[in-house]
């Protein structure tokens, strides 16, 4: 399978020549190594340094590169699929047949070489998470020979033969694929590890990864529950499973009702309740359970501790409660005392920085400390958990905060940038880490550098882009009021649809 990456003169000492061909010789042979582990590298496509996107113009899909150059001209009618931006992958439909469903693919690489050629079919493996938030499983593909479908990793290995009547991700669950084989399904990882062997007739994610236990039904058509090792908690004895657990408890229906059972089968809570929306994550404390469509809190033993009041209860963490009241949310604990009153729209809780985004109908959101007090107040741009800051739009301005609350220089949060936005006189313009003016105040509204050193600007209600020279490179010729993310590669801009995550030329 082809693959688609004037001086004094002295008296000569021999040992130092003979010192410095040997060094030379060490050179040069290290030159080759480096180049042939970069060789390697390509064979699956470009070095890191290229990033690469699909292009739209012309009612044609193409690809660009991070410099908003044209690697693939657009010329499908299909958008080119990318499933990893670092690689030069690009994955085509042709030959759509809307009416029967049949459809052509191939693999292109950034020479436009068709590589990956022994197969009929290969795509992507796309996977939403709870929000429909799109993404590709990493480093595999679904391939199809003879009308059966197996995977390969980048490099083009195979990974799962090809074998199977489908192979799809499990929504929201990265690396977890739901394999059929003579009409049942099983589990393998893109690693070609078979988590669960093809036994059942149906198979759903309990957690949200991997290595968590999965829902299975068997040819009773009754379910059960059995971890990633293959081992059975659950027997299959259920008429459903809830994707509702923790502390080893989990929900069933049996005979009809809903049931709070432990690992052992043993049923723990059986009545006063409509439905369990949550088990609580301190351990034996309790469970979310829904009344008369209201939602409240109730212990093991049966005992109300929060009455069903609220349209809805989420434990954000242990004894506190974001609730819901009609169309706001508040903050209770597990007293029913209220923490946060009902008046704003939304309210968000970010674990790794122990804080809460309470949000009002404007968009306008106050920051809170664990203590639930109001620390910071704007429009929030960022929330980067990796990097441990926040970003806010305050006073037509955008400002860093710490998860202390604490406010940062942006040429710490952006180091990488060559270019910083500044205001003055209500226009924006660009100053370097030093302060000086490298672009003139001159702009309604901006945008800092993006990874890839172009910003948006705009004048006179048009957006265009600037480089990391200050240097315009599309002039301000885009109206772009309803995009919710104003970002350019050149003269190539975001997309409306983010979920697709491409560029534009209008």
């Amino acid at each position: 399978m082809s693959r688609g990456k004037r001086y004094e003169e002295r008296k000569l000492n021999k040992k130092k020549v003979f010192a410095v061909i040997l060094a030379i010789v060490v050179i040069i042979m290290s030159v080759f190594i480096i180049r042939g582990i970069f060789q390697k590298e390509s064979s699956r496509g470009e070095i890191a340094s290229k990033t690469y996107f699909s292009a739209y113009k012309d009612n044609k899909w193409g690809v660009i590169d991070e410099n908003g150059d044209t690697v693939i001209e657009p010329s499908y009618e299909e958008m080119i699929i990318i499933p990893d931006n670092k690689t030069d992958i690009f994955l085509c439909t042709y030959d759509v047949n809307y009416d029967t469903g049949e459809y052509s693919t191939k693999a292109l690489n950034s020479e436009n070489q068709e590589i990956f050629t022994d197969y009929t079919k290969i795509e992507a493996i796309s996977n939403h998470d709870e929000n429909n938030n799109l993404w590709y499983e990493d480093n595999v593909l679904k391939v199809q020979k003879d009308g059966k479908w197996g995977t390969i990793n980048y490099e083009g290995e195979t990974i799962l033969n090809t074998e199977y009547e489908s192979i799809e991700a499990i929504s929201g669950v990265e690396n977890a694929l739901l394999v059929q084989k003579d009409g049942k399904y099983g589990v393998a990882d893109r690693e070609g590890r078979i988590i669960l062997d093809t036994n059942y007739t149906e198979i759903t994610n309990l957690g949200k990864t991997n290595r968590d236990a999965y829902i299975v039904k068997d040819d009773t058509g009754l379910y059960g529950i059995v971890d990633s090792s293959k081992k059975v908690i659950l027997q299959n004895q259920y008429q459903e499973i809830e994707k509702v657990y923790g502390n080893d408890l989990y929900v069933v229906t049996k005979d009809g009702s809903q049931k709070v059972v432990n690992a052992n089968g043993e049923e723990l809570l059986t009545q006063g309740f409509e439905q369990i929306s949550a088990i609580l994550k301190t351990k034996d404390q309790g469970v979310i359970y829904i009344s008369n469509g209201k939602y409240g809190v109730m212990s093991l033993t049966g005992e109300v501790l929060i009455e069903a009041q609220y349209d809805n209860l989420v434990e954000a963490k242990a004894n506190i409660f974001i609730a819901t009241k009609g169309e706001t949310q508040g903050i209770v604990d597990i007293e029913n005392t209220e923490k946060v009153p009902f008046t704003y729209q939304t309210i968000t809780y970010n674990e790794t920085g122990d804080i809460y985004i309470a949000e009002d109908e404007s968009f306008n959101s106050n920051i809170l400390n664990s203590n639930f007090d109001v620390q910071q107040t704007g429009i929030l741009i960022e929330m980067n958990t990796d990097e441990g800051y926040f970003e806010l739009r305050q006073d037509e301005e955008y400002k860093y905060y710490n998860f202390r609350f604490e406010e940062r220089n942006k040429t710490e949060i952006l180091s990488n940038n060559t270019l910083y936005l500044d205001k003055k006189d209500n226009l924006y313009g660009y100053v370097d880490k030093d302060g000086n003016v490298v672009v003139e105040y001159m702009y309604d509204d901006a945008t800092e550098q993006n990874e890839y050193g172009f910003a948006a600007v705009k004048k006179d209600g048009k957006w265009g882009a600037i480089n990391n020279k200050g240097e315009v490179v599309q002039e301000p010729i885009y109206n772009l009021d309803d995009y919710l993310i104003i970002d350019f590669i050149g003269k190539w801009h975001l997309g409306k649809d983010l979920n697709m995550n491409y560029y534009n030329q209008e």
